[in-house]
C-alpha cells in the first residue's frame, strides 16, 4: 500500500477525497503544507499552497467552470481544477496521478481488499494461480506480485501459452540442445532459464497439452527442467504465476487438465471479479487509461487538452456491464478520444455496443455523483466511529466546523428517511 501525504486544507475542503484514496489502495497522511518533507516525496496540496509545492506534487483547485488537468512540466507541479459536478472523476484522476508505476488502478473497496491480500502473497515464493475473465487484469496482477516480491530486481517473463506453436511449446519453455530436432541449429535456454531468479508468468495455462503439463509439474516440484535433447536436468530458481480465464477445477473434471498440477498451481489462488462487479473501479481505470492515451498523444506531437469526460459520459460508463472488462473500456475511451468533436468526451461520443445492463431492485445503476456523495458520508461515519460519536472531535478530525457537521448529518438523516 502506497503512502500519500495530503495537506490539512485539502482534507477540510474535500473530506471525501481521503475515503476515495483509501479505497484506491493508499494510506493517507494529513500534513501541514509547510511541514518538512522526506526527499522525493510527493504531496496533494491546494492551488493556494503552491509556495510549498515541488514538481512532484499535485495541486487541487476546486472552482466553477470547465475542469482542467495540467501535467507537471518545467519544474511546476501537476494541477487538477474542477467544479463539484466533476468531483467524481477528479478524485480518480488525482489517485492515478499519484499511483506508483506497476500498481493496478483501483477505486473499489473490494479491489483494495484484494490488493492487500496480493501484497501479502507477493512476499512468499509460493506459486500463485490468478483466475478471471479476459480483460480483468491478470497480467497486471502478476506484474504487481513480482514488483512487490524479493525477486523484483530479477526478470519478469510473461508468456501466453495459447500463442505458443504447439510443436515448439516444449522447446520454448524448457529450452533445447543444438541438433535436438530439425532446425535446431543452435541451443536455446528457454523461458524457464530466462526467468531464473525471477518470475515466470504463464498466461492461459489451460492451453498446455497434457504431456507438457506433466513436465511443468516436475519443474515446479523438483526445481529443475530437462531441455529437449538433454540427458541431465538443469536446476532453476523460478517463481511461477499462472493465469487462466477458465475454471481450472472444471477443466480437471473434464480430463483436460491434470489434477496434480492444478493443486500444485493453486497454492495461492486469486480470483479477479468482472468489472461489472466492481463499479467504483470504472472511474479509476478510465482515469488511468485517459492519462496514458493523453501522454502518448502528447509524445506524438498532439497538443489537445486532456479529454475530460462529462458527468453524463461517466454515468454512461458506470452503467454499462462491460463484458469485455477493462479491455473493452480502453477501446471505447480510445475511440472517444479520437472521434470526439468538442474538448470534452460527451456521452454520445461513447460508442458502447452490446446488450444494455440488466438491473434489478437490488442492483440499481451507480452514478458517479452519488459515489462522491457517499464518500463524504463514509468520511463522516468513520470520523464519528473513531471519536465514539463526539461531534466536536469528529468535526475537528474532518477539518470542518461543528455547524457544518450538523448540517451534513441532517442531510444524511433526510436521505435515510427518503
Amino acid at each position: 500500500m502506497s503512502v500519500l501525504d495530503m495537506s490539512l486544507n485539502v482534507c477540510a475542503l474535500l473530506p471525501g477525497l481521503q475515503v476515495w484514496l483509501e479505497n484506491a489502495f493508499y494510506t493517507v497522511n494529513r500534513i501541514d503544507a509547510a511541514s518538512p518533507r522526506e526527499k522525493g516525496a510527493g504531496r496533494i496540496l491546494l492551488a493556494s499552497e503552491i509556495a510549498h509545492a515541488t514538481h512532484r506534487d499535485i495541486l487541487i483547485d476546486l472552482r466553477d467552470g470547465a475542469p482542467l488537468y495540467q501535467p507537471a512540466a518545467s519544474g511546476m507541479p501537476a494541477r487538477v481544477a474542477f467544479a463539484l459536478e466533476d468531483m467524481g472523476l477528479a478524485m480518480a484522476l488525482i489517485a492515478e496521478l499519484a499511483r506508483p508505476t506497476g500498481m493496478p488502478a483501483v477505486g473499489d473497496v473490494g479491489s483494495a481488499k484484494l490488493m492487500r491480500l496480493a501484497t501479502r502473497m507477493a512476499r512468499s515464493d509460493a506459486t500463485v494461480l490468478v483466475q478471471g475473465d479476459t480483460g480483468t487484469g491478470k497480467e497486471g496482477m502478476a506484474r504487481f506480485l513480482h514488483a512487490h516480491s524479493n525477486r523484483s530486481d530479477k526478470d519478469f517473463i510473461a508468456v501466453n501459452c495459447a500463442a505458443l506453436p504447439e510443436t515448439m511449446m516444449e522447446a520454448m519453455l524448457f529450452g533445447h540442445r543444438k541438433g535436438s530436432f530439425t532446425g535446431a541449429a543452435a541451443a536455446s535456454d528457454g523461458l524457464f532459464l530466462a526467468a531464473d531468479g525471477g518470475t515466470l508468468f504463464l498466461d492461459e495455462i489451460a492451453e498446455l497439452p497434457l504431456a507438457l503439463q506433466a513436465k511443468l509439474l516436475r519443474a515446479l516440484q523438483e526445481g529443475e527442467i530437462l531441455p529437449v535433447g538433454a540427458t541431465h536436468p538443469v536446476p532453476v530458481n523460478v517463481r511461477v504465476i499462472a493465469a487462466c480465464n477458465r475454471d481450472l477445477a472444471a477443466e480437471c473434471e473434464l480430463g483436460r487438465f491434470r489434477n496434480d498440477l492444478y493443486w500444485r498451481l493453486n497454492v495461492m489462488p486469486l480470483e479477479l471479479c468482472p468489472l461489472a462487479q466492481r463499479r467504483n473501479d470504472i472511474a479509476a481505470i478510465a482515469a488511468a487509461l485517459l492519462l496514458r492515451q493523453h501522454k502518448q498523444m502528447g509524445q506524438l506531437g498532439a497538443t489537445d487538452a486532456f479529454p475530460w469526460p462529462t458527468p453524463a459520459a461517466i454515468d454512461k460508463l458506470v452503467a454499462h456491464n462491460w463484458p469485455g472488462n477493462a479491455r473493452e473500456l480502453g477501446n471505447v475511451l480510445q475511440r472517444a478520444m479520437v472521434l470526439r468533436e468538442g474538448d470534452r468526451i460527451e456521452a454520445d461520443d461513447l460508442h458502447i455496443t452490446g446488450a444494455a445492463p440488466v438491473r434489478t431492485e437490488s442492483t440499481p445503476p451507480v452514478r458517479l455523483q452519488e459515489v462522491a456523495r457517499m464518500s463524504k458520508m463514509d468520511a463522516i461515519r468513520l470520523a464519528l466511529r473513531e471519536t465514539d460519536g463526539h461531534r466536536a472531535l469528529a468535526a475537528r478530525k474532518l477539518g470542518i466546523s461543528e455547524r457544518t457537521l450538523r448540517y451534513r448529518l441532517a442531510e444524511m438523516r433526510e436521505l435515510a428517511a427518503a
